[in-house]
């Protein structure tokens, strides 16, 4: 396998695909639609395109390989979370709109499931819902409101529904539950054979998919790359944490690096102590977010927020490894699932990598087209985009084809954020953020009281 094979445990169990990158492009070319990234959002976009119209001349240019950057490394939860807070969607599209948004992450989780069923993309997918576990009272009353307030909005238990102690447990048997909540809208998938699934998928559809092809800068009616330009009517931003290093978009969404670990296949035995028999993904009530799944290769994947922002908003690939969180994060799992031992006798941790996710400045999604200019764009995300790519391509394949669908007139298309503030108080305001949250989780532990900092902080955070 290519060098990519050390990217995440993902890419290294990629099955028969041997990673290697496509040729690059070849020159100045023309085309009805360009696309810069061929992540999730840039080849989702390809597929529901060249379905709605298979007359459309469509490429996809990618700096490194198709899946390389987050959507072939991130944690493999096919939610139907969605970043951006309730009152913002009301803002945007009233109480009805806001609920429109969160049944379209609902069917969107189902949509995935569709396509790699009917396209035959084998990528562990399996709909087995969301666990997130309460360790503390504190959690358990934030998790209480989280469900009350889900029902007040008009979802219902078959939504999200509280869990006792008995039921937490007979989920995921972690130490210390008192409780904890269920979904049953997410699916565990495995994120490096889902996007290069869709990458042969769409490339036989004849979509025209370039790597190895860094582009310099994009404008209306063109793609500007170190092997040529590309000229299309529509251009469309897919480039997610990467898009800082195009000219003119340094500042409108932040790179915040996520790291995960996993360990070797554990035995039947260990997994019958251990739970997740459906293969829910997992969380907790903490404020310092983690977030894990049982692999179909029976592995605990698992990962978390905790490494610093970059100067600058810098990417680089040095970043992808910090000891001091891997060493977080492995030890966190054993002290959540003490039946994997400890570190000198228990199961071994096999796999560490990471890599960037996109925060815009609002903390809210968004996916939209400028009809003047034929720019399009989706992201900021902020780690909740294995689904959400897939509604954005959907409606960036309405919006570019004109079909006056239900999906581009939910309240996150055209919304426009505002950008990150220049350095260094970028730098300074979000690596505070981060150490904020790690700070609210021990004033928890050591108050056994709702953390008021977290409370302060909910505003420039995202909080609902």
């Amino acid at each position: 396998m290519s060098g990519y094979a050390s990217l995440s445990l993902w890419h290294a169990t990629a099955g028969d695909d041997d990673l290697t990158p496509r040729a690059p492009l070849a020159g100045d070319a023309d085309h009805d639609v360009a696309i810069v990234g061929a992540g999730l959002t840039g080849l989702w976009t390809a597929y529901y395109l060249r379905r709605a119209d298979p007359t459309l001349r469509v490429v996809v240019l990618e700096q490194e390989i198709a899946g390389f950057g987050a959507s072939g490394r991130n944690g493999g939860w096919c939610s139907a979370l969605f970043p951006t807070s309730w009152s913002r969607l009301v803002q945007a599209g009233g109480e009805d709109g806001a609920l429109r948004q969160h049944r379209a992450m609902q069917e969107t989780v189902r949509e995935v499931g569709r396509v790699v069923a009917r396209e035959g993309i084998e990528a562990g997918f399996h709909q087995g819902g969301t666990v997130t576990l309460a360790r503390t009272s504190v959690q358990l009353e934030r998790l209480a409101a989280d469900v009350a307030t889900a029902h007040a909005r008009g979802l219902g238990e078959d939504d999200e529904r509280l869990l006792d102690a008995a039921e937490a447990s007979a989920v995921l048997a972690a130490d210390g539950v008192v409780g904890g909540t269920f979904t049953p809208h997410c699916a565990a998938v495995h994120p490096a054979r889902l996007v290069r699934g869709l990458a042969r998928v769409v490339e036989a559809a004849g979509v025209h998919l370039v790597e190895q092809t860094r582009v310099l800068r994009i404008a209306p009616g063109r793609v500007e790359t170190e092997h040529g330009t590309v000229r299309a009517a529509h251009v469309i931003r897919a480039t997610e944490g990467f898009t800082p290093s195009l000219e003119g978009h340094a500042r409108d969404v932040v790179p915040v690096y996520s790291l995960m670990v996993a360990t070797e296949p554990l035995d039947e035995a260990t997994w019958d102590r251990i739970g997740l028999s459906d293969r829910p993904t997992f969380t907790d009530g903490r404020h310092l977010i983690i977030y894990g799944q049982r692999t179909a290769d029976g592995r605990l994947a698992f990962g978390g927020r905790g490494a610093p922002y970059h100067f600058g908003s810098r990417v680089h690939p040095s970043y992808d490894a910090e000891p001091r969180v891997f060493a977080d994060l492995e030890r966190t799992l054993r002290q959540l699932l003490p039946q994997l031992g400890d570190e000198s006798s228990g199961v071994r941790f096999s796999h560490r990598w990471g890599g960037p996710l996109a925060i815009a400045r609002d903390w809210a999604a968004s996916v939209g087209l400028d009809r003047s200019t034929g720019l399009g764009w989706a992201g900021g995300y902020v780690g909740d985009g294995v689904s959400t790519t897939n509604l954005a391509g959907r409606t960036l394949a309405d919006l570019v084809t004109g079909a006056d669908s239900d999906l581009v007139h939910l309240p996150w298309v055209q919304h426009r954020s505002p950008r990150w503030e220049p350095e260094p108080l970028r730098w300074l305001g979000i690596n505070a953020g981060l150490r904020a949250m790690t700070l609210a989780d021990a004033e928890e532990a050591r108050t056994g009281r709702s953390s008021r900092l977290a409370r302060l902080m909910a505003p420039l955070t995202g909080g609902h």
